[in-house]
């Protein structure tokens, strides 16, 4: 497998782009949660130039309803960060798992204590493929009814409720930390026991399996179709989007992006108000001579 943490060595990528990884909130959606007409149109023309599209993205796969119907051909997305590859062309509720990177149970019980030690007062939640479960502190962030209120510990129990379904990531909240410093102490507290990011404004962090990230699963999915990291454009605004843009041969931080990954990215777009991803869509094209 390609290395999921080069290190952008040029400002752009000399390879024809063959697949265009792209982050969706604050990124390809608008701040209304939205796809313009720019975009949509953009998209569609990628992959008729026979360009694959993949949606690479922190939400779950039962958020993906509102780019379900731009997936085109292949209908894949990575969903939880790189925990799971999921086939969308069911719509929304039928949705399949085609490949799942879970958080083994005892290292999210682990990451749970070191974290608690390290950032008393952090609240949990916990994803799995299809259950959604939170501690009873845990604030309404996501706009949904979780399926069981309990201590992390007991929700990541051998005879919890979803104890048969993969643990895909925990969500970790503070109160009161700043989210960078929050990230960074979380970083070092939980070690190699689990892949540690963010991606909200807020101090919610989101822990998922070792190695498992947007990049690691974003190349896994290069490799089956034997497309290299050179031809790869990627697109970002957030943390648990920097290894992706630092493994992909050419990649874009939006105008509104975090300055870790202005930082991580070799170019830099627009804004994802003013379609900062259909704007280099459209220049991609036009270098390859297409309208």
């Amino acid at each position: 497998m390609t290395s999921a943490t080069r290190q952008p060595e040029t400002p752009a990528a000399t390879a024809p782009p063959r697949l265009i990884a792209t982050d969706l909130d604050g990124t390809l959606l608008r701040d209304d949660q939205s796809v313009s007409a720019r975009t949509v149109a953009a998209l569609a023309a990628a992959e008729e130039a026979g360009i694959e599209v993949f949606f690479v993205t922190g939400r779950p796969a039962r958020w993906m309803d509102v780019v379900s119907d731009h997936v085109h051909g292949h209908g894949l997305a990575i969903c939880g960060n790189g925990a799971a590859v999921v086939d969308l062309h069911g719509g929304p509720g039928a949705h399949k798992f085609v490949k799942v990177r879970e958080l083994a149970r005892d290292n999210a019980l682990d990451a749970v204590r070191r974290l608690r030690e390290a950032a008393p007062g952090t609240v949990y939640a916990v994803e799995q493929t299809y259950g959604f479960y939170q501690e009873p502190d845990y604030p309404k962030l996501h706009l949904e009814i979780p399926d069981s209120l309990a201590p992390a510990e007991d929700l990541l129990a051998p005879d919890a409720p979803g104890a048969d379904e993969p643990v895909l990531k925990i969500l970790a909240y503070h109160p009161t930390v700043d989210p960078d410093a929050f990230l960074t102490l979380a970083r070092l507290a939980i070690g190699e026991r689990a892949n540690v990011t963010r991606s909200s404004p807020s101090a919610l962090l989101e822990i998922s399996g070792p190695d498992v990230s947007k990049a690691s699963t974003l190349a896994l999915c290069c490799a089956e179709r034997g497309i290299s990291h050179e031809e790869v454009v990627a697109f970002g605004d957030m943390p648990n989007d920097v290894e992706m843009l630092t493994w992909a041969g050419r990649s874009y931080a939006m105008g509104n992006a975090h300055p870790d990954v202005i930082a991580a990215a070799s170019g830099r777009t627009v804004a994802n108000n003013e379609d900062g991803v259909a704007v280099v869509i459209e220049q991609l094209l036009a270098e390859r001579g297409q309208p």
